[in-house]
C-alpha cells in the first residue's frame, strides 16, 4: 500500500524540473499521504568539504513555529541546574545513572543538552550519541549553563543541523499537518542561519542544490537561486 501511494505521488512530479520554493513546497505537503503526520524534511548540498574541520558546517535554530512534535530532552546536570532543567520542562535529567541507561540500549529521547562540567561525564557515551547525531555540542547551543532557556527552546522546536560524510545537511522544518505558510517561515529561518555559517575557507557556491521531501514521499529539485537568494533577501 505505502509502495502504491509513492508511485502515486511520484506523477506529480517532474523529475527534471528545478522548483520555485512555493510551488515546491506545496507539492511536497501534497504528496504526504501517508496514514501519519508525516514531517516536511529540507535536503541542502553545500560547496564545503565536510573532510576539513574548517569547513564543517553546525547549528541550531529555534524555529519561528516549532516542530510540530514532542520534543523528548535529556539533560546531564547537577545540583541547581538540575532543577532548574526540571523545572523548565526536560523529560530526563542526571547523570550517572542516565550514562548507565543509555549504555544499555535507551535512547528513547530526541535531545540531549549538558552543563560545561558533565561533559567528561557525556564524553563516556560519546560513540553512542556521535553517530545519532546527539552528542551535545557548544557549536549547538547544547553544552551550556543557561539550561532553563535551552531546555524550553528545545521543546518548543529547535532545529539541529550538522552537514554529513557527502557535504549534506538533512533537517526538518515541521510537520504537514502546520500548512505552508508557518513551513514556509521556518524554512526560512533554517537557510538563514545555515547561510550565517558559511566557512570563510569554502569557496564557490555555497547552497549547490535544494530538494523538499515528505517522509514518506518523493524528493522535489528546487532552484537554489531562486529558494535562497530571493526567499531570504
Amino acid at each position: 500500500m505505502a509502495n502504491k501511494r509513492y508511485k502515486e505521488s511520484l506523477k506529480k512530479v517532474e523529475n527534471d524540473k528545478l522548483y520555485e520554493l512555493d510551488s515546491g513546497l506545496k507539492l511536497a505537503i501534497d504528496t504526504a499521504t501517508a496514514g501519519f503526520d508525516e514531517s516536511i524534511d529540507i535536503s541542502a548540498k553545500l560547496g564545503v568539504d565536510a573532510k576539513q574541520a574548517d569547513q564543517q558546517v553546525r547549528g541550531a535554530v529555534s524555529l519561528p513555529h516549532g516542530l510540530g512534535k514532542n520534543i523528548r530532552v535529556v539533560v546531564f546536570a547537577k545540583g541547581e541546574k538540575e532543577e532548574e532543567a526540571k523545572k523548565a520542562g526536560a523529560d530526563f535529567v542526571g547523570s550517572e545513572d542516565l550514562i548507565e541507561k543509555i549504555k544499555s540500549g535507551w535512547l528513547e529521547f530526541d535531545r540531549v543538552l549538558a552543563t560545561p562540567d558533565m561533559m567528561p561525564t557525556v564524553a563516556k557515551i560519546a560513540k553512542i550519541l556521535g553517530p545519532k547525531g546527539l552528542m551535545p555540542s557548544p557549536k549547538t547551543g547544547a553544552v551550556t549553563n543557561r539550561i532553563g532557556p535551552s531546555v524550553e527552546a528545545e521543546k518548543k522546536g529547535k532545529a539541529s543541523f550538522r552537514v554529513d560524510k557527502n557535504s549534506i545537511i538533512h533537517c526538518s522544518i515541521g510537520k504537514k499537518s502546520m500548512g505552508f505558510e508557518k513551513l514556509k517561515e521556518n524554512y526560512i529561518s533554517l537557510m538563514e542561519e545555515i547561510l550565517k555559517l558559511k566557512p570563510k575557507s569554502s569557496k564557490g557556491t555555497y547552497i549547490r542544490s535544494l530538494s523538499v521531501s515528505a517522509t514518506m514521499g518523493p524528493g522535489l529539485n528546487l532552484n537554489p537561486i531562486q529558494a535562497v537568494q530571493k526567499e531570504l533577501s
